[in-house]
């Protein structure tokens, strides 16, 4: 499983069209995940990911050092998920994405991974799965974080 973590100021998820979107998960203060899932994952990568996430020091304390976590800023986070992420371009310059699991596989694993986050005690906003999605940030810093939860084992 694969996270793209930015911290942010805002950000935003919105389903639809141009001319009618509809915002589907809405953050001021916190972080937003971008998330993948592959054919290998597990309740396990979800679960560790989420811990990972959640205790993530990467908000500024009162001497200007990376040292806070999301929850002690009181922020939130908003969750989209993202197979796109499991995108390889080692060949050629049209991604395959035959790492990333199928929706069937991916779903579940996704809301567990939510779920795993709320049951931390913090505010988790989604985006929709399988949908066209618009994402709004203001990345603050800006600070961005990759972790993939094969390569910390």
């Amino acid at each position: 499983m694969r996270a793209v973590v930015q911290r942010v100021r805002r950000a935003q998820v919105s389903v639809g069209n141009r001319e009618k979107d509809e915002i589907t998960g809405q953050i001021g203060r916190g972080l937003l995940v971008l998330l993948g899932v592959s054919l290998t994952d597990s309740d396990s990568d979800a679960a560790y990911l989420a811990e990972k996430i959640a205790g993530l020091r990467i908000f500024d304390d009162d001497n200007g050092k990376m040292n806070l976590s999301v929850a002690d800023i009181g922020g939130s986070i908003l969750a989209v998920s993202q197979f796109t992420i499991f995108g390889d371009v080692r060949r050629g310059k049209r991604p395959s994405f035959d790492s990333a699991a199928p929706p069937d596989i991916a779903r579940p694993l996704y809301e567990y991974f939510i779920s795993q986050i709320r049951a931390a005690g913090l505010v988790c906003e989604t985006g929709r799965f399988q949908q066209d999605m618009q994402v709004e940030l203001l990345n603050d810093g800006p600070v961005t974080i990759l972790l993939d939860s094969q390569k910390l084992f």
